[in-house]
């Protein structure tokens, strides 16, 4: 992976647990907690703190302590967590209906209870929905099923109109644009101003392509705040593409 060379692996360990810890908290992550998980002083931290936000990962949002992770600071996150799914992928359709992973084996349960393969789409998509609370979508040719509304702006970073806002122009585009990029990966996460519409929506969209008898581009995935899990989200999303794969061809 192409890190930036002037990152150690300390300022990288700690903007990771930043991430981490901003995703579970939803508040701006401050030196006295990262000093208790590394085991190091709070001004050891503020020192590391000032490091990365000089190089663009992490900002002080007002006049906080804490930090927050920047668009840029979740791609170096996310681009980690890409080669790891990589690295796994050729495992996770062995682990398929024996995977220890409960919430992994909750979204299996419900896609493979649909004889259907419209309701096997729409149980996947209500499935991600419950289990990320994030909004879930897929578009298989020209059908688009779209669920969750209520999760997505439900988040505290969707209190203001313009937000929301910003997120309808992106749904709005969704079906052209998947078109256009033509995401191909095993997983594909595009980030904040990453998105070539509603750039100041402050979402991320997680989407996976599968294989279907309907259409060359078909996608499952989900739209959420760039403040999420990403590990697990990620993982759900690839799983229920590959859980869609199995019933469908």
């Amino acid at each position: 992976m192409a890190y930036n060379k002037l990152m150690t692996d300390r300022q990288r360990e700690i903007l990771f647990a930043i991430i981490e810890e901003y995703a579970e908290l939803a508040t701006p992550v401050g030196s006295v907690t990262l000093a208790k998980l590394f085991d190091v002083s709070s001004a050891t931290i503020r020192a590391e703190m000032v490091k990365l936000e000089e190089m663009g990962y992490i900002m002080q949002p007002h006049t906080s302590a804490g930090r927050v992770p920047t668009d840029a600071g979740y791609r170096l996150y996310v681009n980690q967590l890409q080669e790891n799914l990589e690295g796994e992928a050729h495992h996770i359709e062995a682990e398929a209906g024996n995977t220890p992973d409960r919430t992994k084996r909750a979204l299996e349960t419900r896609i493979q209870a649909q004889t259907r393969a419209d309701y096997a789409i729409r149980s996947a998509v209500d499935s991600l929905v419950d289990l990320t609370g994030n909004l879930g979508l897929a578009t298989v040719g020209d059908q688009l099923y779209i669920s969750g509304f209520g999760n997505l702006f439900s988040q505290p970073e969707f209190s203001q109109s313009t937000q929301v806002q910003a997120v309808a122009k992106l749904l709005d585009n969704i079906k052209p644009w998947l078109r256009e990029v033509s995401p191909n990966e095993t997983i594909n996460v595009y980030i904040g101003t990453e998105n070539p519409v509603g750039k100041t929506s402050n979402v991320s969209l997680i989407i996976s392509r599968f294989r279907s008898p309907f259409s060359d581009h078909s996608y499952i995935g989900v739209l959420g705040p760039t403040r999420q899990s990403y590990k697990r989200v990620m993982s759900l999303v690839r799983h229920a593409g590959l859980m869609l794969e199995d019933i469908l061809l």
